[in-house]
């Protein structure tokens, strides 16, 4: 059956928009990732030659207080913005929330309450024809009124089925009143769509599940009636009179919203000796495990592909993916965003009316790694707003290609860790399926990642990294590539036409460089500028390292903007290259960097803190010397999403957090759990280091805090180093 609609696929754009209640507090997502007070937000999307958006004018935010004072300032101004460029908004009312503080989901008046603002807004914006009056019913009953994260926390089947019926007459209730005003007004019912599966034991906690999943489009389509799977269940808790009021005036979807996540496929597993007890729990009935099922089954779930078949085979409406976004590495979001576009593209060309794919998450999210319980990490998406201005990552360029089947990005040569081995974490399940999903994922292909630096700790972890997100890359050693050789450098560039590069060689050793200022120079100014300027005769964009030793300490931190005053010759080696390459055309990038740490590495200042603590001994450090500590692993994720999106000039990378050498010691060996006492703040004048060290030369950020925090990276440091350092005696 060939799709009604002949018109192209359309890329469709959302920024993050829940307003969600936890006690007695809102968190809302426009405020958090601060598109609720940049005007020219609407403009950056029109850039990215989207067709439509889904726009938020929400319930909780219009009408905090009641009807009686409503406020329509910040829609009014923005959606005017849309129509002049032409961008189709997709309106949505409540975005996971439960309406204003005076209501709830439920509520016998939650519906009516949201239908009278519906009607406001239709009569506001009757120029407006896609409506979402209520996104992912299901989704939201679950977290609200199942699992009792959200308000009104609660944890009861027959408070989650109340919620559920009580969203979908607020869509039923909503859209009449929107059609009374746009007589055409269209339907895009959104749902958070998975599969789950389960070992045999948990067959029918499955089997429930995967009927479950469909309630908020069977609702909607009259489908719940007797004979319907859920019927009985929903009759016992008291719901029949409204379920046959339900079927009786049903609003069915114009068009149904997919909305798919790795974490949407679920698997149950009765085994629970097979996991970590917070994957654990039960239905009353039977203990089981409930894990993302990329997680454990192999092959791996269908994911994307899987849901629009599953979906098209049960209803046979138009269908567009609604939601898109990885929380993930730069080249991981470009391979989640270029596989849901491919499969909408095959299920297409199958006869599946698919109507378009929506890159969600515009300018982020923050707090979902805690279900939005707490204020938790930053997500980029489209747009980094880490610095406050939107900042373009990779993804703008990836929108902007699609639609043409334009050039893709280099790193889409890999493949996602969905379709790799690192993505078990449990032991793996056998899915049957058939035996081309058996098949393991290609070598990454396409032009490499040149990486210099092969015996130094910063290259090799890079090395690393690249490997983990199969981006395909060559670590070189001086043998191969020597950058003081200019005929070296330009046969190694020649040999492997890499599409960018990345400087992690050079002189490290701080002190030293004191008695030997000329080789430090050379390497560190002369190589770094040579290797740069053969690379922008060829258009390859570099990255190169430098250190927060280019400043004299006059300041208590440093923007990127601040100059270099450096105070010793290490520092100063540093400077003279940042002056080099940011003067050469091209794209060269400089990352300025300070106190390294990392697991795999012995040769840092935390590992030698806790090797000297194990051995019972103290542990001296400056106490008065503030520094920004940087994990290793961290850092090299971050400088790859930089490269990636094309990032260019100077940035500071480090965890955020200024303290003392003695400080970090302490905080280190207090998370390995050895004594802190035996750490010894000095002074700096009496640890006997040649290269003057300024007192303070913390790194902050004008673009952008890339990084985890500090007692992230330390806590995640501690985790790794017993099974990779052996304590030893002292030299």
């Amino acid at each position: 059956m060939a799709p009604q609609n002949n018109s192209q696929l359309e890329l469709w754009g959302g920024a993050e928009c829940t307003v969600n209640r936890v006690g007695n507090s809102f968190f809302d997502q426009l405020t958090a990732t601060g598109h609720d007070s940049r005007d020219q937000d609407i403009d950056l999307l029109a850039a990215l030659n989207l067709r439509a958006v889904r726009f938020p004018v929400l319930w909780e935010r219009v009408s905090p207080n009641g009807p009686e004072r409503q406020d329509w300032r910040w829609s009014d101004e923005r959606l005017a913005r849309l129509r002049e460029l032409g961008l189709r908004p997709i309106v949505g009312l409540v975005h996971h929330g439960s309406g204003p503080a005076h209501t709830s989901l439920l509520d016998d008046g939650f519906a009516a309450g949201l239908a009278d603002h519906a009607a406001r807004a239709a009569e506001r914006y009757p120029w407006v024809r896609d409506w979402t009056p209520v996104n992912e019913p299901l989704t939201t009953a679950r977290f609200a009124t199942l699992y009792g994260h959200w308000y009104p926390h609660v944890r009861e089947e027959r408070g989650f089925w109340t919620a559920l019926v009580n969203q979908v007459d607020a869509v039923r209730l909503s859209m009449r009143a929107i059609r009374s005003v746009i007589p055409d007004a269209r339907l895009i019912q959104t749902e958070d769509f998975g599969r789950t599966y389960a070992t045999a034991a948990i067959a029918d906690q499955a089997g429930f599940d995967n009927v479950r999943r469909w309630m908020s489009w069977d609702l909607l389509c009259g489908r719940v009636e007797p004979g319907h799977p859920l019927w009985a269940r929903l009759c016992e808790h008291g719901l029949e009179p409204r379920l046959r009021a339900i079927s009786e005036q049903p609003c069915p979807p114009d068009v149904i919203g997919i909305n798919h996540y790795l974490t949407s496929d679920r698997f149950l597993d009765h085994r629970v000796q097979r996991y970590p007890a917070e994957r654990c729990g039960g239905n009353g009935r039977q203990a089981f495990a409930d894990v993302e099922a990329v997680r454990v089954l192999e092959p791996p779930p269908q994911g994307i592909a899987g849901a629009i078949d599953e979906v098209w085979q049960r209803y046979r409406l138009p269908i567009a993916i609604t939601e898109v976004h990885n929380g993930c590495t730069r080249d991981e979001q470009l391979r989640w965003l270029h596989q849901a576009w491919n499969a909408a593209v095959t299920a297409r060309q199958s006869g599946i009316d698919v109507r378009a794919v929506t890159v969600w998450a515009l300018f982020g999210n923050r707090g979902w790694n805690t279900l939005l319980t707490g204020s938790g990490i930053y997500e980029s998406g489209v747009y980094d707003v880490s610095g406050g201005a939107p900042r373009a990552t990779a993804l703008a360029g990836l929108i902007k290609a699609l639609p043409q089947a334009g050039a893709p990005h280099p790193v889409l040569d890999g493949s996602g860790w969905w379709r790799r081995d690192i993505r078990l974490v449990h032991p793996p399940t056998p899915r049957p399926a058939h035996i081309r999903e058996h098949l393991r994922p290609a070598a990454a292909t396409g032009a490499p990642i040149l990486i210099t630096g092969a015996t130094g700790t910063l290259g090799r972890a890079l090395a690393a990294a690249c490997r983990h997100r199969h981006l395909r890359h060559l670590l070189t050693a001086r043998s191969t590539l020597d950058l003081g050789d200019p005929a070296s450098i330009a046969s190694a560039l020649d040999a492997n036409r890499p599409w960018a590069v990345i400087n992690a060689a050079g002189w490290v050793r701080v002190d030293d460089a004191e008695d030997a200022p000329d080789a430090c120079l050379a390497a560190n100014a002369g190589g770094a500028a040579a290797l740069a300027r053969a690379c922008s005769e060829r258009g390859i964009p570099t990255v190169a390292f430098s250190s927060d030793l280019v400043f004299d300490g006059a300041k208590p931190a440093y923007h990127e903007s601040d100059a270099p005053a450096p105070l010793n010759v290490y520092g100063r080696s540093k400077a003279a290259m940042e002056q080099e390459l940011l003067a050469l055309p091209g794209d060269h990038l400089v990352i300025r960097t300070a106190a390294f740490f990392s697991p795999f590495d012995e040769a840092n200042f935390a590992v030698h803190a806790v090797r000297t603590l194990r051995r019972g001994e103290r542990f001296v450090a400056a106490g008065d010397c503030t520094v920004t500590p940087t994990y290793v692993p961290d850092l090299c994720n971050a400088a790859l999403d930089l490269l990636i999106d094309g990032a260019t000039g100077v940035w500071h990378l480090s965890n955020g957090e200024a303290l003392s050498w003695a400080e970090f010691a302490l905080r280190i060996v207090e998370a390995c759990g050895l004594d802190g006492s035996l750490v010894e703040p000095r002074a700096a004048t009496e640890l006997g280091w040649p290269a003057v060290r300024p007192a303070r030369c913390a790194l902050a950020s004008e673009r952008g805090a890339l990084m985890p925090d500090l007692a992230s990276a330390i806590a995640r440091f501690a985790a790794h180093l017993p099974a990779t350092i052996e304590v030893r005696a002292a030299a």
